[in-house]
């Protein structure tokens, strides 16, 4: 029997809701495939910063280094106090100790379930997860943001060849296990010329090495406007940071809407699945939040550990509990709370092996 050992992180607001219902679900789909399921849960956000002065104690990193991976809940980070008080954010402080460089957010329609758009979504947005703009991880010792005088600031976007060659393989890898096998890279290299040039250089160098995928380039805003217009288009985006969080919203939200919106954090030798939405608090504690996008992305972890029999009872139970208006959380229509939708998927995970 198979053994994986997963930490789970609750995080803030309704965290620790849909944590619950996640592991509920994650046990269920283990026990039914004879996977021996190790589940540890430890503090972070403000469950850890009173009682460790920290948002993120290092026990938890050494923690998450160990296991083989992690589940990551939604912070409030935006709340905490400054990073000299211990207000880190638990999601940048693990991006970058276990160097999750690629961001994984498949946005995908789900039967009988209405979209904005009325046209099926199925597409992948792979996000440089370690570089960009984002002040938390692009610098080893100091801040990627600087105001030198009152009224002026100054941010810093670290683009390096690395990153952008080992994001550009990921694309690659995932677009040549998907039906339409191509490949978009998604820049704004006609203005910042230095930076998304080098990021494109890379990703043609990529391309040249996969000459059995449809590879072309698309500016940031145009981009925006095709998913909104042709969704169809994209099969698998590739992107800078920014961008990437940007338009993997977009294209989740043209899906259904980030509650459905899982995604995975992938590095070398570490991975963690992450839910795509923030933590809610106006809703936390009142069994409204829907798990889904935290318990899809714990599919794609099962799936990424090479449990792929898990992973997809998990996405068919998804697929069944929310093409019926009378088992959908109430955010998509439907009656039920977090706590039933949860015990609505375990029952149909069990009645596959009854």
């Amino acid at each position: 029997m198979s053994r994986v050992e997963l930490l789970c992180l609750d995080g803030d607001g309704i965290g620790p809701e849909i944590m619950a219902a996640t592991i509920q679900v994650a046990r269920e789909s283990a026990r039914r495939f004879g996977l021996d399921l190790g589940l540890s849960r430890m503090d972070i956000g403000f469950a850890a910063l009173k009682p460790h002065g920290t948002t993120i104690p290092d026990e938890v990193i050494a923690a998450a280094r160990a296991a083989d991976g992690v589940v990551l809940g939604p912070v409030s980070h935006n709340a905490y106090p400054p990073v000299a008080e211990g207000g880190h954010n638990p999601s940048g402080v693990l991006r970058a100790a276990l160097e999750l460089f690629a961001n994984i957010r498949p946005a995908v329609s789900y039967a009988g379930l209405p979209n904005p758009i009325g046209t099926p979504v199925d597409l992948v947005v792979v996000r440089e997860n370690l570089e960009g703009f984002y002040a938390d991880r692009n610098m080893f010792k100091g801040p990627g943001e600087v105001m030198p005088v009152p009224g002026v600031a100054l941010a810093t976007r670290l683009i390096t060849a690395r990153g952008s060659r080992r994001i550009a393989q990921a694309a690659f890898r995932i677009a040549a296990g998907r039906p339409a096998r191509r490949v978009t890279a998604v820049h704004k290299a006609n203005v910042m010329r230095v930076s998304d040039g080098l990021f494109l250089d890379e990703v043609r160098k990529v391309a040249a090495e996969h000459g059995d995928i449809a590879y072309d380039e698309v500016l940031i805003d145009a981009a925006a406007a095709l998913l909104v217009r042709d969704p169809a288009r994209f099969d698998v985006i590739v992107t800078t940071n920014m961008f990437g969080d940007i338009l993997s919203d977009l294209a989740s939200e043209l899906a259904g809407g980030l509650g459905l919106a899982a995604s995975l954090n992938l590095g070398e030798r570490h991975v963690a699945a992450q839910a795509q939405h923030g933590s809610a608090p106006d809703i936390a504690g009142k069994d409204r939040a829907n798990p889904t996008s935290l318990i899809g992305s714990v599919a794609m972890l099962f799936d990424h550990l090479g449990h792929r029999e898990p992973a997809e009872a998990i996405r068919a139970a998804l697929q069944r509990a929310i093409a019926d208006p009378a088992t959908r959380t109430r955010d998509l229509g439907g009656p039920l709370g977090t706590k039933a939708f949860a015990e609505t998927l375990v029952g149909l995970l069990s009645k596959e092996t009854s």
